[in-house]
């Protein structure tokens, strides 16, 4: 299985859920710079994101009442910005998408968003009954948002891979990066499209660093990560998709 994040790693939104969390601030009269607002919201679930940047820049504030004004704020805000503003499947997607699926690999994106918002970029792509990608996790429907690994472990249990050593994780965040690691897959890997600098993705130590998708295909090959064969098809129990495919006889 090969877990994705959405924004910033397969979904070309231009930081757009960024610029909107600093757009958020700005109208309750917060000053904050963009750089601030990926050190501290990359990658989490937006309401964690929106605390924990609140707790940076106004520690004597009340994170509860607060936070939630700036988060009611800042979802509206999202839903009208990805329905006016260019969104796009990241350069490289599709294709790393068919040569995953083709060798029996499971194609998995993982978000911080919720399910509406999920399913809002999937409208706008073009992505709603995508023939490559197996299952869709988002943050509301786990307990523990990233770093914790519940998103990837639920990914997991949906498709009876009980060993994390088969499942790899590409995110554009540090946080992305410790997920993966948090739950034991054999490669965590960063990528440079989004929130983070090369320099702060290797922070996190991942086991390597992308600047563009297509990069992925000669690193699986290089470290002669990819093994397959033909498996049988399983309904899924939490994507909604009809069928997936169970990768426990891949290794990576």
């Amino acid at each position: 299985m090969a877990i994705f994040d959405m924004a910033g790693t397969v979904v070309d939104e231009q930081n757009l859920v960024y610029k909107t969390i600093q757009k958020s601030f700005q109208e309750k009269g917060f000053e904050v710079g963009l750089d601030k607002v990926f050190e501290a919201c990359a990658g989490k679930e937006k309401f964690f994101a929106i605390s924990s940047l609140l707790e940076v820049i106004a520690p004597h504030l009340s994170i509860n009442q607060v936070g939630s004004d700036i988060f009611s704020n800042f979802k509206k805000s999202l839903v009208s910005a990805y329905q006016k503003e260019p969104v796009a499947p990241m350069p490289g997607s599709e294709e790393v998408f068919k040569y995953l699926s083709d060798r029996g690999i499971l194609v998995v994106l993982n978000t911080g968003y919720d399910r509406t918002t999920a399913d809002l970029l999937f409208q706008r792509m073009g992505w709603v009954k995508h023939p490559y990608i197996d299952d869709v996790i988002t943050a509301t429907e786990v307990i523990h948002g990233r770093p914790a690994p519940d998103m990837i472990h639920l990914a997991m249990e949906n498709a009876n891979i009980e060993d994390a050593n088969q499942v790899i994780k590409i995110g554009d965040s540090q946080i992305d990066v410790e997920e993966g690691q948090n739950a034991g897959c054999q490669l965590s890997i960063g990528i440079t499209t989004g929130a983070h600098t090369r320099e702060q993705l290797l922070q996190a130590m991942p086991d390597a660093v992308l600047d563009h998708l297509n990069e992925l295909v000669p690193l699986l090959e290089e470290r002669k990560a990819i093994r397959f064969s033909h498996i049988p098809f399983f309904p899924s129990s939490r994507s909604g998709k009809p069928q997936a495919r169970t990768s426990q006889s891949v290794k990576w």
